[in-house]
């Protein structure tokens, strides 16, 4: 498995995302989990909210694992907070950060979290609050690393006027369908075309490689904002033919080279992987190595009905 830069350190290309395992058994669960170690994964992606009640993917995850000590630190677990549902809100406040926290550590069964990413970007977010938060949970052990979900560029930079601590990931939505991180670029200041309006802040794909923040795709299968995936879809007749072919000639599945559509490009992202079938896992993790050909990378991109100018 290809690794990319994460921090410090560095990652694999491709991670576990654990939403999905809230209805799965525990023999399930330990299948997806072999699989992703297996295809070379060490990297598993939660959130509080994963499961339709608070940390139940976590618990599910923990329960079903049942891991020691030795296995645990063998791999990195990462959670998201900052969205309640009961309240209908977004909230980024020292309170609920470390409540979340505590939540999350008890559910997964583990004295720490590697990395916790702050959810939905929280319009009332006060800056010194999660600082105060990153702060205490840093010097207790409780969390190695930080990260957000969803933010622009600016967010991120309002939340570094009182965060001591790096920013190391960004978790964002992408795929070869729904790429207006991208895509907007390219088609920079053409006045009649919808692709060039910007949709991100303004260049959130160049901003987290200046700061060194990981971007980590989420949905990268998906065709739109959960209207399906694109794979095998009709919908998407002539990317699917691009994809098949360019399947054949690696020798992988269809899901490898839309995996390796997004580790291909230099800004050394993370594909997050929403499924729970263990051999798609292992499908979609050997696409991470390998290198597509700036040729194949744009005909994927114009496949996925993006303009190139």
């Amino acid at each position: 498995m290809k690794t990319v830069p994460f921090g410090s350190a560095s990652a694999p290309a491709v991670i576990a995302g654990m939403m999905r395992i809230d209805d799965k058994d525990d023999a399930h669960i330990r299948e997806l989990y072999g699989s992703a170690r297996d295809g070379g994964i060490d990297f598993f992606d939660h959130a509080d909210i994963y499961g339709g009640t608070m940390h139940h993917c976590e618990s599910r995850f923990a329960d079903a694992l049942q891991l020691g000590a030795a296995e645990r630190d063998e791999i990195v677990l990462q959670t998201k907070c900052g969205i309640d549902p009961a309240q209908q809100a977004f909230d980024f406040s020292y309170e609920h950060i470390v409540r979340q926290v505590e939540g999350s550590l008890r559910a997964l069964r583990t004295d720490y979290i590697d990395v916790l990413l702050l959810h939905r970007p929280d319009a009332l977010v006060e800056p010194d609050e999660v600082a105060r938060a990153f702060d205490e949970l840093e010097a207790a052990g409780k969390v190695r690393a930080f990260g957000v979900s969803n933010h622009t560029p600016r967010q991120i930079d309002l939340l570094r006027t009182a965060v001591n601590q790096p920013l190391i990931a960004n978790q964002l939505q992408l795929s070869i369908t729904h790429a207006p991180i991208i895509a907007q670029p390219i088609a920079a200041n053409m006045l009649a075309e919808g692709q060039s309006i910007v949709r991100d802040g303004g260049g959130i794909v160049e901003y987290c490689r200046i700061n060194g923040i990981t971007i980590q795709a989420w949905s990268p299968f998906q065709g739109g904002f959960f209207t399906g995936v694109f794979l095998g879809n009709p919908d998407y007749a002539e990317l699917n033919a691009v994809i098949d072919r360019l399947a054949a000639s690696y020798g992988v599945e269809p899901i490898a080279i839309a995996t390796a559509w997004i580790t291909r490009h230099p800004a050394k992202m993370q594909v997050v992987l929403g499924t729970t079938t263990p051999s798609r896992v292992r499908d979609a993790a050997a696409g991470a190595d390998i290198e597509l050909t700036r040729a194949e990378w744009y005909e994927l991109f114009r496949a996925g009905g993006h303009l190139l100018p």
